[in-house]
């Protein structure tokens, strides 16, 4: 098969909400510094969607490079996510005002609750009930979660009533989470990728046992034929498969980069190709198991 297929720029939630394809990620604890010009450099460049979140400590930076690109605040479409260990009914609502206030707005597009917790899933829950009030009294315009499986999606669903717009979730050609992609878009729910060039995998893995996804042989000779980078190959093979994704970069170049997907597609058996590097092996942490020590560092306001 040599069938071309188009990619979305944008993708429309279960809510009739719509969310570009593509963003920045920001999570960057090295140089957070040097977010609000990342930030203002992928605005430049054509991004519209930033990602960010609580436990990253980059939502000030975030909503500094936010007022300094000049782009009017309804063009923008911005995402953060609740830490775990603010879970609660109360405590949500006071962490969702941090947020907003350190982004320096008045609302946000998607709000998502960072992890489930296992062990304490009914603080997971009243979370959920939090959010769906901000929803509902347009505080923001679409509510999600990030590293759900089904049988966490699943609980929610059942105990709220009520179905997350996106499910973001660790996915790169080395994982590709293809059954968690089919329950998601089952339930009407948009997969966002997160570390979608693999960073999880150099970030996570020992020495011993990483290899980089984008070294792969394979990304190599799709790059070569179609005068990309691995990099491109990558990210167009996920909007290609009608996912969000949010690469993360501080790099001028990167970042321009990362966001010209839109000129050239994939076969049927290129797409197939990279579909086959999957190994079916997690390099973040494992959601079935996560809770507040998981993390050795502490959230400050």
């Amino acid at each position: 098969m040599t069938t071309t297929t188009t990619a979305p720029t944008e993708l429309t939630l279960n809510n009739g909400v719509k969310m570009p394809a593509i963003g920045l990620g920001t999570m960057d604890r090295k140089s957070p510094e040097r977010i609000p010009d990342a930030v203002a450099t992928a605005i430049a460049k054509g991004y519209r969607m930033i990602d960010t979140a609580a436990s990253y400590r980059t939502e000030r930076q975030v909503g500094e490079g936010i007022d300094r690109s000049g782009i009017p605040r309804a063009e923008m479409f911005i995402i953060t996510k609740l830490w775990l260990t603010q879970y609660g009914y109360d405590h949500t609502l006071r962490a969702f005002d941090a947020s907003l206030r350190k982004l320096r707005l008045d609302y946000l597009d998607l709000y998502l609750l960072h992890w489930p917790v296992p062990s304490d899933f009914p603080a997971t829950l009243e979370s959920w009930r939090a959010l769906k009030t901000l929803l509902d009294e347009g505080r923001t315009r679409a509510i999600g979660v990030a590293n759900f499986g089904a049988n966490h999606l699943k609980t929610l669903i059942e105990h709220s009533g009520v179905t997350p717009a996106v499910n973001q979730i660790e996915l790169h050609p080395f994982f590709n989470q293809r059954a968690l992609r089919q329950t998601n878009a089952r339930l009407g729910i948009v997969t966002q990728s997160w570390s979608p060039l693999g960073n999880s995998v150099r970030m996570f893995s020992a020495p011993e046992e990483l290899k980089d996804p984008l070294a792969s042989p394979t990304l190599a000779d799709l790059a070569r034929k179609h005068g990309k980078t691995p990099a491109q190959i990558v990210l167009r093979w996920q909007v290609q498969h009608g996912l969000s994704t949010i690469p993360k970069s501080i790099n001028p170049e990167r970042i321009a980069e990362n966001i010209n997907l839109f000129d050239f597609a994939l076969t049927d058996d290129e797409m197939a190709a990279v579909d086959a590097l999957d190994t079916g092996k997690r390099s973040g942490p494992d959601p079935g198991v996560v809770h507040a020590h998981t993390f050795a560092f502490k959230l400050e306001d």
